[in-house]
């Protein structure tokens, strides 16, 4: 009985396997720090929470619907993207009337989304919420 050979011509090269599960690799991180997509991510009509959630002065990130939602004073509510207008990143954090984005540490204003602190040098877009007694939507 004859053996068979292996030619390493029919097998990828390590080479080329170590290059492919890097581009993959790339390609997975440039996906999660944002896509050309603008605004939120789910539809109109979406339940995000209750008024109650959200501090005054301060705001609550609703991630899964790319989101902030802020009360800067008491009874008025505003949302926001939750992805910086610098390189897309989703913000994390609500303190002191600023919502700041962890990768580059832009600031953006709880009030209007404006930018308090760069690199970003757009503020957040507004997104669209309907207040309905204690219910927040997407409107």
């Amino acid at each position: 009985m004859a053996s068979e050979s292996l030619h390493p011509a029919s097998a990828p090269s390590r080479r080329t396997v170590v290059a492919a599960v890097g581009a993959a690799g790339l390609a997975i991180t440039l996906n999660a720090c944002g896509s050309d997509d603008e605004g939120s991510t789910a539809a109109a009509g979406t339940a995000l929470g209750k008024t109650s959630d959200i501090p005054e002065g301060g705001g609550k990130i609703f991630a899964d619907e790319g989101v902030v939602v802020t009360q800067p004073t008491a009874g008025t509510y505003k949302a926001f993207s939750s992805k910086c207008t610098h390189q897309g990143c989703a913000v994390t954090g609500i303190a002191n009337g600023v919502i700041t984005c962890p990768c580059h540490k832009s600031e953006f204003s709880v009030t209007d989304g404006s930018v308090k602190k760069g690199p970003a040098t757009q503020p957040l877009p507004e997104e669209k919420i309907t207040v309905s007694g204690d219910s927040i939507t997407l409107a």
